[in-house]
């Protein structure tokens, strides 16, 4: 019993003691000192070659994240904190080819601490980028049919990847969903005609994006699209006549003659087309004949309006004027008035809508810009991102 109470009493090497002898009064040994916070950076200070698709990560031990900044070349890289404001995650790629510096600060009871990293980031074999989007044309406006067409310089493997950082931001949103058509195009249709009257912007936010083995996105793309009013033509080949209504309003009332159908290629398609381009002049000739073969043709025609890549255009005809109104005699385009066909060719826009309706022969959806020929729930399954 004795032996027990003297090993529980204070003495020099008691754990925890001071050293002092059982009389000392001060008390207990000094709290130790709490170690300021901790920030640990990643990709670590020094990274090289640093993948884009890479996420920088900030923790702090110890304490709390107060900032943190990552910069290259004056841009600032998004990132949000957690709830407890002890980690820091990047929200975006990386910039290929870039030099980044992250600046971390954290607080805690230990005092305040800094912390910084340095890294760079690989070039890629093959920097991918927008070459063209359609429509693109400054000043432009398109009408409510106008699909958006985007161009890549390099195959894209990673389509979903890609695909994600297509952003289509409208004024007056619709559904719409991206198709693509080969390795290098992809095309953003609205599941119903643009409400008239507004702007759409499309941005690429490629920068950084993985699109392929050693492919990566290299800068972002943007483009304001300019939609007008909804002017939409009916074309009736039965008939022979073409009205055009301006937002719902019948402004012009047209006699027409449409292809004389005596072979597949002299047969207007029926269905929805959209305005391409214009000329004024166009020459128009026989499609797989020569001159000398029967059937051979070259027409000069004026005030010619694109709307299938199938060759038919609205244009003036003078030589069917009698025709107009009554009878089918043309190779395939719609036939106007001259007058008729000037008012059309100064009053369209490249997307306006031409539905015509009476023949057997449809439009190809890839034929032009016939792509309101396919069902959207069609559609839809050329995305890489529908399920």
């Amino acid at each position: 019993m004795t032996a027990a109470l003297s090993a529980c009493s204070g003495g020099s090497g008691a754990p925890g003691s001071s050293g002092g002898g059982t009389g000392d009064s001060g008390g207990g040994a000094a709290a130790p000192a709490v170690p300021a916070p901790a920030i640990t950076i990643s990709p670590a200070t020094g990274s090289a070659k640093v993948r884009p698709d890479k996420t920088v990560v900030v923790t702090a031990a110890n304490g709390q994240l107060e900032e943190v900044t990552v910069q290259a070349g004056g841009e600032t890289l998004e990132g949000e904190f957690d709830a407890g404001h002890t980690k820091w995650t990047s929200k975006q790629p990386l910039k290929p080819s870039a030099r980044y510096t992250v600046s971390a600060k954290a607080t805690g009871e230990g005092g305040p601490a800094t912390a910084t990293s340095r890294f760079t980031t690989l070039k890629p074999k093959v920097g991918l980028e927008v070459v063209d989007v359609t429509p693109g044309i400054k000043g432009e406006t398109v009408g409510v049919g106008m699909p958006i067409m985007v161009r890549f310089n390099a195959p894209v493997r990673d389509k979903a990847a890609v695909e994600q950082a297509l952003e289509v931001d409208a004024e007056k949103p619709v559904k719409g969903a991206w198709r693509w058509v080969d390795d290098k195009f992809v095309i953003y249709r609205t599941a119903k005609y643009w409400p008239a009257h507004q702007k759409v912007k499309f941005t690429a936010h490629l920068t950084g994006v993985k699109a392929g083995q050693d492919t990566y996105g290299v800068e972002d793309h943007s483009t304001t699209i300019k939609i007008g009013a909804a002017w939409i033509s009916s074309v009736s080949t039965r008939t022979h006549m073409m009205v055009v209504r301006r937002d719902g309003k019948v402004v012009k009332t047209m006699k027409i003659s449409a292809g004389k159908a005596t072979t597949r290629e002299y047969t207007t398609t029926s269905g929805v087309h959209l305005t391409m381009e214009r000329g004024n002049p166009v020459t128009m000739i026989s499609p797989g004949k020569k001159e000398g073969d029967p059937g051979y043709y070259k027409e000069v025609v004026n005030h010619a309006v694109r709307i299938s890549n199938s060759g038919e255009y609205v244009h003036g005809a003078p030589w069917s004027v009698g025709s107009q109104g009554r009878a089918n005699v043309s190779h395939g385009c719609i036939n106007a008035h001259p007058s008729d066909a000037k008012w059309f060719y100064d009053n369209f826009h490249r997307g306006d809508v031409v539905k015509i309706v009476g023949t057997d022969r449809a439009l190809e959806w890839n034929n032009g810009w016939g792509f309101w020929q396919m069902p959207f729930s069609k559609w839809q399954k050329g995305s890489a991102l529908e399920a």
